[in-house]
């Protein structure tokens, strides 16, 4: 009986909660598996919701998706944002602590997001893109404002394909990471601070 009424007067999420519930259960169900072996089915299940409800909040599984690597980039931009006034070597390894952190501590939508490039779909593959286009625009803005690096920035062409570089480089690091490598944040940290100052590097 008790069991019972503590159904009927446990909260009900709001709209913003149950979004965001959906999303963390597909972040973990797309890190997992591929586009392709993810169902609706499965995240509506998981979720103790039914797949109306599912697709009242997204009417496809290619919009849910989108959705997954909408929330993932929003995250990812907002640590990544450079701070005005501060030099970019200064910024570098307390930005990367910041990043690291995330990767560790939201590790599906991290893998999720990095997933959306070898979706068939290309919708998908477009909002990933853009995400990493809008990171790649953050740092060059933060190299371009800073003393030491900004002469740079205006003088090599190849500063923009440099950097797309480097976000794949430390891209590849942290999955790695993720899979169970014995450095330790520290160790990873610096070694991604080195591969771009090595990219700055005259």
């Amino acid at each position: 009986m008790a069991g019972k009424q503590g159904e009927r007067t446990r909260r009900r999420l709001s709209t913003g909660e149950r979004r965001e519930q959906l999303l963390s259960v597909g972040a973990r169900l797309f890190s997992e598996s591929p586009y392709d072996e993810v169902w609706i089915e499965q995240v509506a299940e998981i979720a103790g919701v039914s797949r109306g409800l599912l697709y009242h909040y997204f009417p496809t599984k290619r919009d849910f998706f989108a959705a997954v690597v909408e929330r993932e980039s929003g995250r990812m931009l907002a640590m990544t944002a450079a701070v005005p006034g501060i030099p970019v070597r200064e910024q570098l390894t307390a930005g990367l602590d910041t990043y690291l952190e995330y990767v560790s501590a939201h590790a599906h939508g991290y893998r999720a997001f990095h997933r959306a490039d070898a979706a068939g779909d290309q919708s998908v593959r477009k909002v990933y893109q853009r995400a990493l286009a809008a990171q790649e625009r953050q740092i060059l803005a933060a190299l371009a404002a800073d003393p030491e690096f900004g002469a740079q920035a205006e003088e090599r062409p190849d500063l923009s394909l440099a950097v797309r570089g480097w976000l794949a480089f430390t891209t590849a690091v942290c999955l790695e990471w993720l899979r169970g490598s014995d450095l330790s944040r520290e160790q990873v940290r610096d070694l991604c601070a080195r591969a771009l100052l090595g990219v700055l590097r005259p």
